[in-house]
């Protein structure tokens, strides 16, 4: 990738919510896309409108991020579509709310497996692909965003194994970025309090979609970090909702 090359990045859980938007906010600067969602279906009908929105190209691959190998699957795929990486941006999550006595096994081997362990094993294969585009972008170098949740940065009952994945994630990235910034990698975490997607209709009843964080407010987040030179650090960022204490989702 040259300088007068498009930037590229790679998001997970693009078919909906915050992927979708960040995916099309790309494809409209005219990034190249690597887009993952389990839907196949859905990520053909997401690759067309990315291409129209302004994509050069767009990878896709219908993948479950619980299989073990799904980040060896994506990284490669991205390799060999684009080489190098501008951004990997890690948006895929599941989660289930339930106390911690009464959490079920398998949900919680799950929710670590995407939330964390996966994500882990995608920065690490992605890495050299992305020392390579911020080599190739001396004004931005490269950035990796993942997104946690503010149940990752203040403990929020009924959240405590999603709440613990989404913090360990942040603080692994924090630690990716102490070890890989001065080669021009920027790693940092948005945390979000509810966001209005079709993943927190469940709460509607109780939390109106109208005071949640709209789609788009964490799309200019992303994109702000983005357009950031690779002289610039970002500690996580949490965003709460409006006439809450801004410790609670």
């Amino acid at each position: 990738m040259t300088n007068s090359s498009p930037r590229t990045a790679l998001v997970t859980g693009a078919s909906r919510g915050i992927g979708r938007g960040i995916a099309t906010r790309l494809a409209q600067h005219g990034w190249g896309l690597t887009v993952t969602a389990r839907n196949a279906d859905h990520l053909t009908e997401l690759a067309g409108e990315l291409r129209a929105a302004g994509a050069p190209h767009v990878a896709r691959l219908a993948v479950d991020l619980a299989a073990e190998d799904a980040a060896d699957q994506l990284a490669e795929l991205h390799q060999h579509a684009f080489g190098a990486m501008s951004a990997l941006v890690l948006n895929a999550g599941v989660g289930t709310v339930a106390r911690a006595a009464d959490f079920p096994a398998h949900r919680m081997a799950k929710t670590l497996q995407v939330n964390l362990v996966t994500s882990m094993r995608l920065t690490q294969r992605a890495l050299p692909l992305l020392r390579e585009g911020a080599a190739a972008d001396p004004r931005h170098g490269a950035s990796i965003i993942g997104l946690s949740s503010i149940t990752g940065v203040h403990a929020d009952a009924g959240y405590a194994v999603y709440g613990a994945s989404k913090a360990a994630l942040l603080r692994y990235l924090e630690a990716v970025h102490q070890e890989e910034s001065a080669a021009g990698v920027r790693a940092t975490s948005i945390a979000p309090a509810y966001v209005a997607t079709d993943m927190t209709s469940w709460i509607a009843d109780r939390v109106p979609a109208a005071s949640m964080i709209p789609v788009e407010d964490v799309v200019e987040v992303v994109d702000m970090v983005l357009r950031l030179s690779r002289n610039a650090g970002v500690a996580p960022i949490v965003m709460t909702r409006a006439g809450t204490s801004g410790f609670q989702a």
